[in-house]
């Protein structure tokens, strides 16, 4: 369930407002829940299995018991680096 506009095959741009939330599985793996507002009352965009490893874009972060959430602050993009790891960079 992807339904992020693309860039290209490995880049998606994330809407203004995007909060990500990461939960963090015991074996050390990530679900990315991609939402476009955290304030709409509408489906996830995107849930991913990966690893967000770097956010270089404008965002708060907010710790929580299963993981953590990351509020995007200015225009960025989701890149894929790999197979399982990601960052979101400022567009």
């Amino acid at each position: 369930m992807n339904k992020l506009p693309s860039v290209d095959g490995d880049t998606w741009k994330l809407a203004p407002h995007a909060h990500v939330i990461v939960y963090e599985a015991l074996d050390g793996g990530e679900l990315l829940t991609i939402y476009d507002c955290g304030a709409a009352q509408a489906p996830p965009s995107a849930q991913i299995v990966g690893n967000l490893v770097r956010t270089t874009a404008e965002h708060e972060l907010e710790r929580q018991p299963t993981g953590y959430i990351v509020k995007v602050r200015e225009d960025a993009v989701l890149h894929r680096q790999d197979d399982d790891h990601y960052v979101i960079e400022a567009r």
